[in-house]
């Protein structure tokens, strides 16, 4: 009588958990992803959706599509509520249960608005393509407002956009909005200006890009303000309302605030009944299983996992959930094989973000780059860790185009027209919209 064939696991269809699911499928196990969504989105570049550089599926896959000539595995599609560690179960909201034998967590991370949920109404943030298409969509839909405006009372007046966070997230808002209004859209209107927009950095921290040296947060800010972004540190943020953001006492109007400040684990972490830390990652052992079950893995954003050179936890990027991912595999095919875990050991490849337009920062080792050389590094790492030779040649072409014209070309409003923030900023006038009948009346004054 021939063993059971072990049963894998997989939560989560990102980064950690796809390269799990890859690797895995060399090794005599069946494997099971099981995902929210029935896409993979390569994360890193959603902020190019949100600012209309690219559309939604140049940047995302169909999971099975990706899944679909590896053996022994199969996709599902559920919400994945609760976990039974002793009787090796994972519950589904539709309440079904799926048995393991191994357990991969790879659930990621959304977003956290400090005790404040209010704020995520008004200031939406980057995590899905979903939010992605939001921020598109009020960023554009600012601009026609302010146009609408403009044509029916003959005054201009300009955009506001305020990014709370200074992180890679909000660094490459904040730079790519600069661009969009002053040379994406730069003669596109015939009322306003956007050159005239403004935009807004807010950084709790003394400096931006914490996660980088010092000389590099600096060359940041300064390609930053370059671009015509004014850029605040130690600021905290202390209220967002219609219209408006509040610093202490300070405050600045906001036609559309986006929100690149806080982090959270994903609630699942919790849901294993295992330590975890502030943010809701799970603490996990060298082997990057959980205490206690030594056939349960977190990986990814959901990990708390201490670098050995630095001690301080692995930040959640892409290299990391990679390098997890295929690490836990080879685990799980160790353990299979009855042989005993090897620690895991973070390779760092180095970090960067792009600020702008032959404008980013960079930094692999001791080696620091900023400018042309650092963006041009950035696109090439990306093209090649984005998912499918297709995606990779139609994002090519486009930053390719973009490149020579500085045109956009998934500028599409899609969804609802209504924007609180400028409906609020418009009522902090005096001077209303003129009704339909002044229009009417004002148009034959006009013709006589």
């Amino acid at each position: 009588m021939s063993e059971k064939t072990p049963e894998v696991v997989i939560i989560g269809g990102g980064f950690g958990g796809l390269n799990a699911a890859q690797k895995l499928s060399k090794y005599p196990v069946h494997v099971t992803v099981i995902d929210r969504k029935n896409r993979h989105t390569f994360q890193p570049l959603l902020y190019q959706v949100a600012t209309a550089g690219l559309s939604p599926g140049e940047i995302a896959a169909p999971i099975r599509g990706i899944l679909k000539n590896h053996k022994r595995l199969r996709v599902l599609m559920g919400e994945v509520v609760g976990f039974d560690l002793a009787r090796k179960k994972v519950s589904l909201r539709d309440g079904s249960d799926i048995p393991y034998d191994y357990l991969v967590v790879a659930a990621g991370a959304t977003h956290s608005y400090f005790g404040h949920p209010e704020w995520e109404e008004l200031a939406p943030g980057l995590k899905e393509l979903e939010d992605a298409t939001e921020i598109r969509r009020q960023v554009l839909l600012a601009f026609e407002l302010a146009e609408r405006r403009a044509a029916m009372t003959g005054k201009a007046e300009p955009v506001h956009f305020v990014i709370v966070g200074g992180g890679p997230t909000g660094v490459e808002l904040a730079g790519t909005l600069a661009e969009i209004a002053r040379k994406t859209m730069a003669g596109d209107f015939d009322y306003i200006n956007p050159k005239d927009t403004r935009i807004l950095l807010i950084e709790g921290g003394p400096r931006l890009l914490a996660a980088y040296t010092e000389d590099l947060s600096e060359s940041a800010k300064r390609q930053l303000m370059k671009l015509g972004v004014d850029v605040m540190t130690s600021s905290g943020v202390t209220s967002i309302e219609p219209g408006q953001v509040k610093v202490g006492e300070q405050v600045f109007p906001s036609t559309v605030t986006l929100w690149a400040a806080g982090v959270a684990a994903s609630p699942l972490g919790k849901a294993l009944g295992v330590e975890t830390d502030k943010p809701g990652r799970v603490i996990v052992n060298p082997d990057l299983s959980v205490p206690g079950h030594p056939e349960v893995f977190v990986i990814g954003d959901l990990a708390n996992f201490k670098d050995q050179k630095t001690g301080k936890p692995l930040g959640g990027v892409a290299p990391v959930a990679i390098q997890q991912g295929q690490f836990v595999a080879k685990n799980i095919g160790r353990a299979v094989r009855g042989e005993p875990m090897q620690k895991f050991h973070y390779w760092d490849k180095g970090t960067m973000a792009t600020i702008g337009r032959a404008a980013a920062v960079a930094q692999i080792g001791k080696l620091h780059l900023s400018g042309f050389v650092a963006w041009f590094m950035w696109l090439f790492v990306h093209l090649m860790y984005l998912v499918g030779f297709r995606n990779r040649l139609l994002v090519l072409i486009e930053w390719g185009w973009a490149y020579l014209t500085y045109q956009r070309s998934a500028r599409l409003i899609t969804g609802s027209n209504r924007l609180p923030g400028w409906i609020a900023q418009q009522e902090m006038h005096e001077d209303k919209l003129p009704s339909a009948e002044q229009l009417h009346e004002e148009a034959s004054k006009a013709a006589d």
